[in-house]
């Protein structure tokens, strides 16, 4: 397997040159698979030889203490360079405005694909004249393909409607209409291809109803036309300099030399990207991670990557050469993300399972997996539609994302990912013979809720990924536990109200999740059988037994929604606390004293990172619940719902905590110094970078000293020449970066 991964890499080097490259490639690939189903057998019998089981996932010591890095995410305002798009920005922004109590008045931005429409569109959306001068603002991605009723939902929840909306068109149109009548309204259709999506769905609601403004960013000028878009402005490809001075804004370079020195090799770049703000901006990505040189940047625009053959004819060389330059464990992330729906939001820890249970995570000594997978996704977060373009075209063979039926049957036998995007109430496979289905990921991206058949489990013999994600399916069969290759099994909203025992079955599970599944109350004993098991999620799952001994799985890191409270089955309250990622929910029993007792025994270990406590009813919190010795390694904590506690534990002292969020704590009135904790000498929360305080409409006051210590320290600063000797100033949130208060209406200062 070694050596087939080494001529993949190379292969990958000339795939696009030489189709007899690209058909043993195909085939090269078609080996390996085969192969590593072969391996997943050979290790399943031989652990039935052997007292211990091994899989192919890679083993990490959980005990190890590591700290992740808290990441956050901001809205950054695109920076526009060139006088004329800053004109541009001006004069439509002053357009935007003036015309703000017409009825539905329609500017158009219209350009080739990555051009810059929808950052000048993003400009106008931020600017700080815009924002006040709309009751409701909303900006919505349509793309090529889309759902209207997704798409309405979205428009009503960008308007503040957030409670059930309705399933029909007519019934969110009707929605749409009353939301905002009366109302001014700023609208931004960002990436529109047809213009039905205002002809046809937007135009009665918005037209009749109220007066504003919408802003459409498209490719074509006749879908402007058909729309009827008032005023166009079309964005052109740029200028060499003003292309350099995005280069080097987009990199960073701050120092005048450099910016001198690499000029005229940069107007060489800027000129090989066509004037293609995107391909200047993803250029700058690659010779952002090279030394500042002209050598090493004379060594980039060199790179056949440029001048590639076979493809397609939008698709400049400079973005081919941001996918070239990815090294190649980001390479196959990169291609997995075409499974997702244009313009859907790809959730972090959603992705991170989906590279887990591939296999695409490489180890690392002494880190999860979990933790490499997540410096995975913030290289790719968000792509544009043309980087999607590359990932499709080198990823057809294997990837699909679409409605299954409409392929060819040898298409599908082919395919070895696939993303399924329907409007149709069932999941319909073609028929092909059971030994010529490949697939080793099925997804679910559906706008209903999609029905399944219990023979799609019959059909997919070398699956490792399935998500049937809102499916109303209502019980898995027997046959699940046939499927020895799957890593990851989501049946999240789901009808389900039992799992066979033949689930035990699946070693190589790493990913189970069952959040929100309201028939299911009970789990089966075989799970405990799940050696491999890293993630367990019940969150919003009326669980009340857990089988003894699901605290014994020795990778299992993640465990969501885990019952407190009911151990009448025998398990130990201990079982748990072998996690690193843990969220407490309501417990069954209604016995305050008992919960109390039960948070009491839960000492967590040394390397908790995250703990969420989540309507725990208790009166007080737990005694370790505020000591920097059992908390040592905790960077994130969330008290949310703890609606009986009046005082906050002393949170102050431990050590290590970057992210604090307190919420719905209704009972507390006072936060006082018992919040800081003792630590003479030490300062107050020392790394903590953000604290959070959410809807505790009874607190009033807010302070860090007693009220005599404040008058002591007011009256020896006033002594003059005494000899009274004051305490040192304690040192408060020397790392704080953002404070947030919300709901707090009570409150009467700051401390």
């Amino acid at each position: 397997m070694t050596q087939i991964q080494c001529f993949l890499n190379d292969a990958e080097e000339r795939r696009t040159e030489e189709s007899a490259v690209n058909n043993w490639l195909g085939e090269l690939k078609d080996a390996m698979y085969y192969a590593d189903d072969i391996i997943d057998l050979v290790r399943i019998e031989g652990g039935k030889l052997l007292a211990e089981h091994n899989s192919s996932s890679t083993k990490h010591k959980a005990e190890a203490p590591l700290v992740k890095q808290m990441r956050t995410c901001h809205l950054v305002e695109p920076n526009l360079v060139g006088k004329e798009t800053l004109h541009a920005c001006t004069r439509l922004v002053e357009l935007v405005l003036g015309q703000k109590k017409k009825k539905a008045y329609k500017v158009g931005i219209t350009g080739t694909g990555g051009v810059g429409k929808t950052t000048l569109a993003q400009k106008i959306y931020n600017d700080q004249k815009i924002k006040g001068a709309f009751s409701n603002q909303a900006w919505i991605c349509v793309s090529q393909e889309y759902s209207e009723v997704a798409l309405l939902k979205e428009v009503l929840r960008n308007f503040g409607v957030h409670e059930e909306q309705g399933e029909t068109v007519g019934e969110l149109s009707s929605k749409l209409a009353e939301a905002i009548r009366g109302k001014s309204f700023f609208l931004v259709l960002d990436d529109v291809w047809q213009p039905q999506v205002w002809t046809n769905l937007l135009r009665v609601p918005l037209h009749a109803a109220a007066t504003g403004v919408i802003l459409v960013t498209t490719r074509h000028d006749t879908v402007a036309h058909v729309i009827g878009v008032e005023d166009v402005h079309r964005v052109e490809l740029m200028a060499l300099d003003v292309g350099w001075e995005l280069l080097w804004k987009s990199m960073n370079i701050n120092q005048e030399n450099d910016v001198q020195n690499l000029r005229h090799i940069g107007l060489e770049i800027v000129r090989k990207c066509g004037g293609l703000p995107l391909a200047i901006k993803v250029t700058a990505s690659v010779l952002a991670t090279k030394a500042k040189t002209q050598n090493e940047w004379r060594k980039i625009m060199e790179r056949s990557a440029w001048s590639m053959g076979n493809l397609p004819t939008e698709l400049n060389g400079a973005l081919y050469l941001s996918y070239d330059d990815l090294p190649r464990h980001l390479k196959q992330c990169f291609l997995y993300l075409i499974l997702y729906p244009e313009d859907q939001y790809m959730y972090r820890d959603d992705l991170i399972r989906l590279w887990i249970a591939e296999g695409f995570v490489e180890e690392h000594k002494e880190q999860l997996l979990e933790d490499t997978a997540e410096e995975y996704y913030y290289d790719m977060c968000k792509m544009h539609d043309l980087l999607r373009q590359i990932a499709q075209h080198f990823s057809r063979d294997e990837n699909y994302c679409g409605d299954p039926q409409s392929l060819q049957v040898t298409t599908l036998s082919r395919l070895r990912r696939v993303s399924v995007v329907t409007d149709k109430d069932s999941l319909m496979l073609p028929n092909v013979d059971n030994e010529k289905i490949r697939a080793r990921t099925l997804l679910i991206h559906s706008t209903k809720k999609l029905r399944v058949e219990n023979t799609v489990f019959k059909r997919l013999p070398c699956i490792r990924v399935l998500d049937l994600t809102g499916s109303p399916i209502k019980s898995i069969p027997d046959c699940v536990g046939s499927l020895i290759h799957l890593r990851l099994l989501d049946l999240d909203e789901t009808a389900i109200s039992c799992l066979p025992e033949s689930i035990g079955s699946l070693i190589n599970l790493q990913i189970l999740n069952l959040q929100r599944c309201k028939a299911l109350h009970s789990l089966p004993s075989s799970i405990t059988q799940l050696c491999n098991l890293r993630r367990l999620g019940l969150g919003g799952t009326p669980i009340n037994q857990v089988p003894k001994g699901i605290g014994k799985l020795e990778f299992l890191n993640d465990l969501e929604g885990f019952p407190i409270g009911g151990t009448s089955d025998g398990a130990n309250t201990q079982d748990g606390w072998k996690l690193e990622d843990q969220r407490k929910e309501e417990p069954n029993s209604q016995d305050i004293s008992n919960i109390e007792d039960i948070f009491e025994q839960l000492i967590p270990p040394h390397n908790l990172e995250k703990l969420v406590i989540d309507e725990f009813f208790g009166r007080g919190y737990p005694t370790w619940l505020g000591t920097s010795i059992h908390l040592s390694s905790t960077t994130y904590l969330n008290l949310t719902n703890c609606k009986h506690c009046v005082h906050l534990p002393p949170l102050g002292q431990l050590a290590s905590l970057k992210y604090l969020k307190i919420a719905g704590a209704t009972a507390v009135t006072k936060i006082g110094p018992e919040f800081v904790g003792c630590g003479e000498g030490n300062p107050a929360f020392p790394k903590l970078e953000y604290l959070v305080f959410k809807e505790m409409p009874n607190w009033s006051e807010w302070s860090f000293v007693e009220e005599e210590e404040e008058e002591e320290d007011a009256v020896a600063a006033a002594t003059e020449g005494g000899e009274t000797e004051t305490s040192p100033p304690m040192r408060l949130l020397p790392c704080l970066k953002r404070l947030e208060l919300l709901g707090c209406s009570k409150l009467r200062g700051l401390p």
